[in-house]
């Protein structure tokens, strides 16, 4: 039996309805719209500025969809099957696919035990359908449905998963691709790869027991152990289940502690390395691969064995083409490559960065014996282009202007006490840093704290220092600041967090509102 636990932001949401007084109705569905109270002058997710800002988008060809999140037994290959939540039966979901322009219609039926909801990572979109229970919808309860449905304006690669609790590290996400209608790239085939770390349903573990054990803290001053090359916390999780603590995970590339989970499991669109997925092509085809780090801890470093690969967009956004032999994606991060196929058989592999274990999926263009699990590529051992490298693509290049407006946000918290935050303040719903609309705002994230965090803006992408790369998400290492500007054009109430789903949940998490 699975003993349900209130999350704290569920909580919060209750204090704030009983705090907001009125809040909107619930829609009869059970999603309902705005969570969030109207008062103080900040534009209602529901607002006539939101309606405004999506009749700017337009509308398109209707592309209906509908998700069921239920319990399921789910096949990893290689004989292991975990019980866990997803949408339907397959993992990642089912891909949903549509072209710039169109209108999604989503209609998401809630067979959990628990409310659920949908957030579209990445997506510029209108503020009542980015799905964050208790700021900008009701929770989906169980047993209920809820329709999404707005205009999908830009070009790229984006996923959905879950913003309740620690769902996300379930199973419950799925790519969401975006095709251009006027594509300037030329390639013969396409693969989509996924990439996760995996413990819900392996010998008793669950996301939520994962979150209880890593709130207790560390203690000892142990969170910024190094070289002790991931070792195990003894004992065991606080609802059953063997202890998922990690210490010791170390890695340069990210300054330091690369995670505080040790995964049973990584895979590569749903499948473990010892039964990998195999895409087959032929040779000299010109592949385009959209990755996508689906992870709640894990950042992965990717190289396919013996090819490099030509970097043509991240986080949806066309930059410069730049060769690698590896990229590194942080959780939320994705990525578009090209490659041209040799003949052979070739291991896509994602090290699990710092963590000493990999996924891996297979590229086929002809004859030969498949890569072992274990298979490591020399690319694996260059060392990956940081985002900030990049250069956006002229098309996408955030013009010149000085801000209208700065907002300071220290990464604060530790593993000892496991008590993340933003400026010193868990997250709480009413508690919002302003911008008004047309305002150019720079966004300066100044990490205090000895380890990295994605860190992810909903409904904006914001441009890197000196003509880089338009994201959503990005990397902020220990003791280092990064300062990222974006135009106040999507009106609404917008979250921005870590990306990493326990930070996050334990309170590193805030809100952008704007200004009626």
């Amino acid at each position: 039996m699975r003993i349900r636990t209130t999350t704290r932001r569920a909580a919060l949401g209750a204090g704030l309805a009983m705090a907001g007084g009125g809040l909107l109705a619930a829609c009869s569905k059970g999603g309902g719209p705005a969570a969030a109270p109207t008062d103080g002058g900040y534009v209602s997710p529901d607002g006539r500025e939101v309606a405004a800002a999506e009749a700017r988008r337009g509308t398109g060809p209707v592309r209906q969809v509908r998700l069921t999140a239920t319990a399921a037994r789910i096949g990893l290959g290689g004989g292991r099957t975990v019980a866990t939540w997803a949408y339907g039966d397959t993992l990642p979901g089912p891909e949903i696919r549509v072209t710039a322009g169109d209108t999604l219609a989503l209609t998401l039926a809630n067979h959990l035990p628990e409310p659920t909801s949908v957030h579209w990572h990445g997506l510029a979109l209108r503020n009542d359908m980015d799905g964050a229970p208790g700021l900008t919808q009701q929770p989906v309860k169980a047993g209920a449905s809820h329709d999404y449905r707005f205009t999908v304006a830009h070009p790229g690669t984006y996923w959905l998963h879950p913003h309740s609790g620690v769902q996300q590290d379930r199973g419950l996400y799925a790519p969401l691709i975006v095709e251009d209608p006027k594509e300037p790239l030329s390639y013969d085939k396409e693969w989509v790869v996924v990439l996760d770390d995996w413990v819900d349903g392996v010998d008793g573990s669950t996301p939520d027991a994962v979150l209880a054990e890593l709130s207790k803290g560390m203690g000892m001053g142990m969170g910024g152990m190094g070289g002790m090359g991931g070792m195990h916390h003894g004992g065991s999780a606080a609802s059953g289940g063997p202890s998922r603590m990690l210490m010791g995970a170390s890695s340069p590339v990210l300054g330091g502690d690369a995670g505080d989970v040790a995964y049973p499991h990584y895979l590569v669109n749903g499948r473990v390395p010892e039964d990998p997925q195999t895409f087959t092509a032929r040779p000299g085809d010109r592949i385009r691969i959209r990755l996508v780090n689906a992870g709640g801890d894990t950042a992965f470093r990717v190289a396919l064995g013996d090819h490099r690969m030509t970097i043509t967009h991240t986080d949806g956004f066309p930059v410069e083409h730049v060769q690698t032999d590896t990229l590194l994606l942080g959780m939320g991060e994705r990525y578009d490559v090209l490659v041209e196929a040799k003949d052979g058989v070739f291991p896509l592999t994602a090290l699990a960065e710092g963590k000493n274990r990999s996924a891996l999926a297979v590229l086929r263009t002809g004859g030969g014996a498949a890569p072992g699990a274990d298979a490591r590529p020399k690319e694996l051992d260059t060392t990956p282009p940081a985002a900030g490298s990049l250069k956006a693509d002229r098309s996408v290049r955030l013009p010149e202007r000085r801000p209208d407006r700065t907002v300071t946000l220290k990464l604060t918290g530790s593993m000892e006490k496991y008590d993340w935050a933003v400026n010193g303040r868990k997250y709480a719903p009413s508690q919002r840093y302003d911008v008004r609309a047309g305002e150019r705002v720079r966004l300066v994230f100044v990490n205090d704290t000895e380890m990295w965090h994605p860190m992810h803006l909903h409904g904006h992408t914001f441009a890197l220092p000196g003509g880089g790369p338009r994201k959503d998400t990005a990397i902020v290492l220990p003791g280092k600041r990064l300062a990222v500007d974006f135009d106040a054009d999507n009106p609404g109430l917008w979250m921005l967090h870590c990306h990493n789903v326990y930070h996050s949940e334990a309170g590193m998490m805030t809100v952008l509102g704007y200004r009626r």
